[in-house]
This record gives C-alpha cells, sequence and structure tokens, in this order.
C-alpha cells in the first residue's frame, strides 16, 4: 500500500476504476464510493469500528465487494493548519493497513466536511438521529467529491497540454 498525493493517484488510475472516501470518526468509519466515470460520490453505510483488526478487514471486504482502486481519506487538520492527535491516529490508521492491502490512499483535508455534512442533512430535513447515522457517510461523500473534483481538474489540464 502506499500514499499518494491526488495528482499521484489520477496518474495510477485506470479507466472506469471506482474510489471510496473515508471519514475516520472514533465510533464509525464513515464510507462513500464514486461512480465509475469518476464524477460522483455516494453515501455508503458506516462500519461500526470495534478495534483496528476487525474494522481493517471491514473496510477490506467493502472493497472487495465495490471492486475499489484506492481511498481517498479525510485529514482532519485543525483550523489552523495545525495537525493535532486526530491528524496522527488518521496516520496511524493508513501505516496500519499498509500492512494488510496495496491499495493506495490519498489524504484529503477535510476541515469543515462535517459541518457542510451537517447543513445539506438540515436543508434535506433529516431529523437529528437519522442526521446522526448519516453523518460520517455524508462527511465521507463531501471529502471524496472534493477530490473527484480535484481529478476531473487534473484530467483536463492533461487535455489541454496534449493537444
Amino acid at each position: 500500500m502506499t500514499v499518494l498525493t491526488i495528482e499521484e493517484m489520477a496518474g495510477t488510475l485506470g479507466p472506469r476504476q471506482a474510489i471510496a472516501g473515508l471519514d475516520l470518526g472514533t465510533k464509525t468509519i464513515g464510507l462513500s464510493m464514486s461512480d465509475l466515470g469518476r464524477r460522483f460520490a455516494t453515501p455508503r453505510p458506516v462500519i461500526r469500528r470495534v478495534k483496528f483488526t476487525v474494522d481493517a478487514q471491514a473496510l477490506l471486504d467493502f472493497a472487495a465487494a465495490e471492486k475499489v482502486a484506492g481511498f481517498i481519506i479525510g485529514l482532519p487538520m485543525n483550523m489552523d493548519g495545525s495537525a493535532g492527535p486526530r491528524v496522527q491516529a488518521t496516520r496511524a490508521f493508513v501505516r496500519n493497513m499498509e500492512q494488510k492491502t496495496a491499495l493506495p490512499f490519498v489524504y484529503w483535508d477535510e476541515r469543515l466536511s462535517t459541518v457542510a455534512a451537517e447543513r445539506t442533512l438540515l436543508e434535506m430535513d433529516v431529523s437529528r438521529a437519522k442526521r446522526a447515522e448519516r453523518i460520517d457517510s455524508a462527511a465521507a461523500s463531501f471529502i471524496l467529491q472534493g477530490a473527484l473534483d480535484r481529478l476531473s481538474l487534473l484530467a483536463r489540464s492533461g487535455d489541454e497540454f496534449s493537444a
């Protein structure tokens, strides 16, 4: 497994390969999936965290079932750009995943993704109880959509240079 930049991942992905978005929380792992054209992020059910080995296997099972080509994982930077304990925990999770998979991971700045997800769910008039169970996957979709938009921009830039 490798940690890549989004630009490096753009160079490694083949056509019609889907990628997954992850929002790593203390109690759940929010999941989302791209379509094969890598245009849209769609929330998936969360993984309830138990312990690393169980969490990792659930994530790998999800990746196998969905034919995931790589992961975009939210990096919860502080608003001032510094890295706190949650960033360290996310990096440790990815380091531990290195022993279990060759699938690449890309860190994606997730500042305000949960706020945006919460706002969207409120606008959709989702009840408080349902928001609580959907927030992590909605945040994973915001994280993944940001990366998909960047991949699309990189692809268009590459087309301009090759013309």
